[in-house]
């Protein structure tokens, strides 16, 4: 009988040592749109990275890691992440804002961490952190390289991408920098970040308009769709396209001097690997990490653009 009281004695504490190292873990859930362009797919890449080896760095954590090609499955990626896993923090980049917002404003009300990357959301101030490009500045810096290769002016066709806040901020400082620079922008339309989209809209542009000077894509895989139209019409009045976030084809292109492509604004996909950083050191330490932390956009000439020539990166 002692002996078998003191084996379950030693069972139950082996238990609840157990039951106390799980409660420990916490769950942090990462949810991100799919691969759907070059840039995105540079994003997955960097979130699968991290993922892995934050889950070695910290045993503490676990991690859950879902992709969503459209924004109903990421809503739905969420609630299951919710659910199912009872999350301790998300990190979500939304595939759009307005039908995020909601889902994450649930997260956040339940009191897990909220640490929103890039795109944001419609209601300001749900995330305890908020890591992103500097879109405001992507707009000016685009918007200012633009005046100044364009000293004379001229007309342009301009490139949104998906409806989000970000595309918001990018556009309106666009427009800010160039005004009273004698551009005017033609037309303006949603390429959605997609190059076989753009191909579509550039191809409408260019049956609308007999003389285009320029375009700003605003998106390297927009730019790409943009000049396959142009090339597929043989139209030679435009004079170059602007696209942007650094991708390594782009990159080149500009480094060995294509006139189509004197130029770059960059915007890296791996700030996703800082979001998911920050939020595990923030659970894991007393570290403060609330806030913003935003990335800085820069112009890449073919003076400057090997220092942003990565030929290995999957972007």
């Amino acid at each position: 009988m002692r002996f078998t009281k003191a084996f379950i004695a030693t069972a139950l504490a082996a238990a609840v040592s157990t039951a106390a190292f799980a409660e420990e873990v916490k769950v942090i859930g990462v949810s991100i749109p799919a691969a759907t362009h070059g840039w995105a797919g540079g994003m997955n890449f960097h979130a699968a990275e991290t993922v892995k080896r934050l889950e070695e760095v910290y045993p503490g954590l676990d991690f859950v890691l879902a992709t969503a090609s459209d924004p109903g499955k990421q809503v739905n990626d969420i609630e299951d992440m919710v659910a199912t896993r009872n999350i301790d923090a998300l990190v979500v980049l939304p595939f759009e804002s307005d039908p995020l917002t909601p889902p994450v404003q649930a997260v956040a009300d339940s009191g897990a961490w909220v640490t929103v990357v890039d795109r944001g959301l419609s209601v300001a101030g749900i995330e305890d952190l908020y890591v992103a490009g500097d879109n405001t500045g992507f707009g000016s810096v685009s918007g200012d390289y633009m005046a100044s290769k364009m000293p004379d002016g001229g007309d342009i066709v301009v490139f949104r991408g998906i409806p989000t806040t970000i595309d918001n901020e990018r556009v309106d400082a666009f427009t800010a920098a160039i005004e009273g620079s004698g551009i005017n922008v033609l037309d303006m339309e949603h390429g959605n970040w997609n190059r076989d989209d753009s191909f579509t809209v550039m191809q409408d542009f260019l049956s609308k308009y007999p003389k285009i000077d320029a375009v700003w894509a605003s998106d390297d895989d927009m730019a790409i769709g943009v000049l396959a139209a142009i090339e597929a019409a043989g139209r030679a009045d435009i004079q170059f396209v602007l696209g942007g976030a650094g991708m390594k084809e782009m990159i080149k292109r500009t480094a060995d001097g294509d006139a189509m492509m004197p130029a770059n604004v960059t915007y890296p996909p791996s700030m996703i690997a800082t979001a998911i950083e920050l939020t595990a050191v923030g659970l894991t330490s007393n570290a403060p990490v609330s806030g913003s932390f935003v990335i800085g956009s820069v112009l890449v000439t073919q003076e400057n653009a090997m220092d942003f020539y990565y030929p290995d990166s999957p972007f």
